[in-house]
């Protein structure tokens, strides 16, 4: 294990570290909270470069919005994340065995959640990504790719395509019956992304990674804060910040239950986060966005059922797993809230146009 109060003070912060404890179980990086000597303290973190295999590029990018943001809000300091660079000037340290390593300021009294408990949470949350979209609408510098083909379901089908013919830890053929799940919606899931493909749905500054725990809200207001967590800030479409959003907030329980019978698709989340979205988004949205808002929960949640499948047939490369089998019970349980979408997607359409009458 590396040294953390030495990987700590290669960084320009504010006193001596003194203290560095885990924070957190990040399914990619390694997250911790060092405290100093002096007044502050910040959040370290370990990138992994086998998942962002240009930390120096995503660092830019995490630069480079919230900068932009910063210009906009009343406190930038607890508004947005703050990148603190290394003591050489660059935006990360890599180490003598070529691990990349970034801190950014801790925001005190927060808080953050896996499961949203009250529609009010919701509608904060909904607040929250529709303002960071809101903010970033006139950003004009490009964003690197920093994942091939994150949330681009023709290129996970060509990733989806090698891991069934590969088959490397030998696991398909007991899986044959979540493999035909994810096939039988192909065709569906690629004529929603061609929409992107063909300009229909706009590209836009998109976070691309927004379940609930990425928010942080103020601990005593219980108002939102920010978005934290900005290693896929990308250009894509808005929809997917929705998608993924809903998949986390409107989900009756964890993503990884393995109680499928508890998995359901919350209305009056999806109505509360609606809300909020779109008191902030509704009048920037084309008319093709707001056509395709409520499929796109449906859309994202099968991408994660396939990345989570996928990750179960490749031998647990990817997602970081607590037990044996646990990416086939993320699989099962994110089919499980899919199901629950379907059943539901009417009455999804119904609220957001129910919305955009109020808000319009």
């Amino acid at each position: 294990m590396a040294d953390l109060i030495e990987i700590a003070g290669r960084f320009a912060l504010n006193a001596a570290p003194v203290e560095v404890k885990p924070l957190g179980e990040g399914f990619i990086n390694d997250t911790f909270v060092v405290t100093t000597d002096g007044p502050r303290r910040y959040i370290l973190q370990q990138k992994n470069k086998s998942v962002f295999p240009d930390v120096p590029a995503m660092m830019d990018n995490i630069a480079a919005v919230t900068a932009h943001i910063k210009k906009k809000v009343a406190d930038p300091l607890r508004e947005t994340l703050t990148v603190i660079p290394a003591a050489d000037g660059k935006l990360y340290h890599q180490d003598d065995e070529g691990e990349y390593w970034a801190v950014c300021l801790f925001i005190e009294d927060t808080v953050t959640y896996d499961v949203v408990s009250s529609a009010e949470m919701a509608r904060q949350g909904g607040i929250g990504i529709g303002r960071f979209q809101a903010l970033l609408a006139d950003f004009d510098r490009p964003l690197a790719e920093v994942i091939k083909g994150f949330h681009n379901i023709r290129w996970r089908f060509t990733q989806w395509d090698g891991s069934l013919k590969a088959d490397k830890a030998g696991r398909a053929a007991s899986v044959a019956e979540e493999i035909a799940f994810v096939e039988e919606r192909r065709a569906r899931m690629l004529a929603f992304w061609k929409l992107v493909e063909d300009g229909v749905l706009p590209r836009r500054v998109t976070h691309n990674d927004t379940k609930l725990s990425n928010i942080l809200f103020d601990k005593s207001s219980g108002e939102v804060l920010c978005a934290i967590d900005l290693d896929t800030v990308m250009s894509s479409t808005s929809l997917n910040d929705v998608g993924d959003a809903i998949r986390s907030y409107a989900n009756a329980t964890v993503e990884d239950d393995p109680d499928y019978g508890k998995v359901a698709l919350r209305l009056d989340m999806y109505e509360a986060y609606m809300d909020g979205y779109l008191s902030e988004r509704s009048g920037s949205l084309t008319a093709s966005e707001k056509e395709w808002l409520a499929f796109a929960p449906l859309y994202i949640t099968y991408e994660q059922v396939l990345r989570f499948l996928m990750d179960y047939i490749d031998g647990d490369t990817y997602y970081k797993i607590r037990y044996a089998g646990h990416n086939l019970v993320r699989t099962r349980s994110q089919m499980a809230l899919l199901r629950s979408m379907e059943a539901n997607y009417g009455a999804m359409q119904d609220i957001v146009r129910k919305l955009l009458y109020k808000f319009e």
